[in-house]
């Protein structure tokens, strides 16, 4: 995090975006309404309940009659009874709000993360997202919801408690006074350095989190390298820094604190003071000058828990500042498509017209130039090219996980722009070469590619894929749970779980990134027929490395440094003498 980011302003437009977030309280607006309805009530009987006291003490120092004293006592005693039962039905109302307001929260934000495209995530690492959607949104719970109302009263305090010190004695209340603008200016200036480290902690606490995920997510890399103690003096140094932002945090906020009781018992032994003199010349009663004195004490720890609201609101706006960054963001045009309509469906034909691509990180440095391809439907297109010759991009490209810096692509003889998002990936599909599982069961991760498949269709997938009968051997079957990202198969049995996903979603456009690479005979042989079966009836893109598996592609096309230079079938590739392609093949096949 940048100084300039530490140093930014909270302007007037800027909360306006702030109080945004209050939209998700609306459907629960009138539980709300009735929990300040509460909170008004419980602040009143706050009010109530010094002044009774005042008037307890001047009938017992007048001698009054015991039946007025134990009039005023059980008053005391509805008073507090009432405050009881407001503060609870207050608290419980605002927790229901909490809860819900929360939980509507966090499928906002993960519903708009899922939506964003490809170049957001190229920018932000997982564990800072997870933060967001997690350590941040927790902060915006109470402030949401409690800390409002907690504001509410206070204010309401310090508002009604001074305009009944002001008929209680004009000049006590003056006096009283004249400290709070000293006061106000001090928790100004804490609450602004209160502010910055309160967000730099955020900052800090979310890379933490990112090196937890990261470290935990390639944990089996970590022990390969014997880099365990490489990763715990990272996450040291981390939460080394968090302890320090927070002592210092804790250092300003306790010097406040300290300022504040200063003030508060300052003020009460002044005010005493003052009134022992007015009362010696009889301009106040000794009740009043009883209830005067309580009056400062909610007053003055009220503005006292001022610091501790005033905090959270620090937090609170840059926990929002944070969020609303990502709620800045444009997602994509996904939609949920029941059934696709019949002039909705593809052909298979694709075009590449000029195209040409460089990543928004990397704008200055082109992966695609002037790509020209014509592929007709239900044909083998191979992609072959040494790494780096933008293989992987034109599949991007092609699934529209990224927009092409110039030139367009055509479904059909249709501008992909011209076809719905949704649309079109929904009858797309890809076995790349890292296959990654979700860490459910063989049936979960077969059906993501038909969310609503039967049973019959996952387990004719399962068979089409050559999975079945391996899937048959373990104990709990279709229900077996293939661990963090698969990690309780084996490299074959992954593949087969892939390609059991993809033949269940039926796509009419089949992307492959060279499938077989990692595989052992055996399992390459199991695979490769499973994919032949999967590119029967359809347009099928092949990332190939191994040349030995496209040998009966309809159309082979070299890159190189992001430009084809050659393309036809592999016997007519071979006849070129000085072809990158022959090249490759003698490499591979001596």
């Amino acid at each position: 995090m940048t100084d300039e980011t530490l140093k930014r302003k909270i302007t007037l437009p800027g909360l306006k975006k702030l109080f945004k977030l209050y939209r998700y309280i609306k459907p629960y607006r009138w539980t709300y309404a009735l929990g300040l309805l509460f909170l008004l009530g419980s602040s009143a009987a706050s009010l109530v309940f010094p002044k009774l006291l005042g008037e307890l003490v001047d009938y017992g120092n007048k001698g009054q009659l015991t039946q007025e004293i134990n009039r005023i006592a059980l008053i005391l005693i509805a008073v507090l009874i009432a405050q009881s039962v407001f503060s609870y039905f207050r608290i419980v109302l605002f927790v229901n709000v909490a809860e819900k307001t929360l939980a509507d929260l966090r499928q906002s934000t993960f519903n708009h993360l899922v939506r964003l495209p490809m170049k957001f995530f190229q920018q932000r690492r997982v564990g800072e997202l997870n933060s967001r959607i997690s350590a941040d949104i927790t902060l915006l719970q109470d402030a949401l919801t409690t800390t409002l109302a907690e504001f509410i009263r206070q204010i309401i305090i310090i508002t009604g408690g001074v305009a009944l010190m002001m008929v209680t004695s004009m000049k006590l209340t003056l006096f009283m006074l004249m400290i709070l603008p000293l006061i106000m200016v001090l928790a100004g200036i804490f609450g602004r350095y209160i502010r910055k480290l309160s967000k730099l902690a955020q900052a800090q606490v979310a890379d933490s989190n990112t090196i937890v995920e990261e470290t935990l997510q390639g944990i089996q890399s970590v022990k390969a390298f014997t880099n365990e103690y490489f990763e715990m003096g990272r996450y040291k140094v981390k939460t080394l820094d968090i302890a320090d932002t927070g002592i210092r945090n804790g250092k300003l906020r306790g010097a406040f604190s300290a300022f504040i009781i200063l003030g508060l018992f300052g003020a009460i032994t002044a005010v005493i003071w003052k009134g022992a003199n007015l009362l010696a010349v009889g301009e106040i009663a000794t009740g009043e000058l009883f209830s005067f004195v309580i009056y400062t004490v909610f007053i003055g720890g009220t503005i006292g828990g001022m610091a501790d609201v005033f905090a959270r609101v620090q937090k609170f706006i840059g926990a929002t500042e944070d969020l609303l960054e990502i709620f800045n963001e444009t997602p994509e045009p996904v939609e949920n498509l029941p059934e696709l309509t019949p002039e909705q469906i593809l052909q298979g034909g694709i075009r590449f017209e000029h195209l040409s691509f460089s990543y928004p990180s990397r704008k200055d440095q082109p992966v695609l130039h002037d790509i020209n391809i014509d592929i007709k439907p239900d044909s083998l297109v191979a992609l072959v090219g040494p790494s780096g010759a933008g293989k992987s991009t034109l599949v991007s490209l092609l699934l529209r996980l990224y927009e092409p810096g110039s030139g367009r692509i055509l479904f059909d003889e249709t501008c992909n722009q011209k076809i719905p998002l949704s649309v079109l990936r929904s009858q797309m599909a890809i076995v790349p070469q890292d296959i990654f599982l979700f860490g459910g069961s063989i049936r979960e991760n077969i059906a993501y590619g038909k969310p609503h498949a039967s049973e019959t269709q996952i387990e004719e997938a399962a068979r089409k894929a050559n999975a079945w009968e391996f899937i048959q051997k373990f104990p709990e079957g279709m229900d077996t749970l293939v661990g963090e990202r698969g990690t309780q198969l084996s490299g074959g049995q992954r593949q087969r779980v892939a390609i059991a996903r993809a033949v269940l979603k039926n796509p009419k456009i089949l992307i492959l990134d060279e499938a077989t690479s990692s595989l052992d005979s055996e399992s390459e042989r199991l695979v490769q027929d499973a994919l032949e079966k999967l590119m029967k009836g359809r347009t099928s893109i092949v990332i190939a490395h191994r040349l030995s598996t496209i040998r009966q592609a309809d159309l082979i096309l070299v890159l190189d440094h992001g430009r084809i230079v050659e393309k036809g079938t592999h016997e007519e590739l071979l006849k070129s003498e000085e072809g990158l392609y022959r090249s490759l093949s003698e490499l591979q096949f001596g």
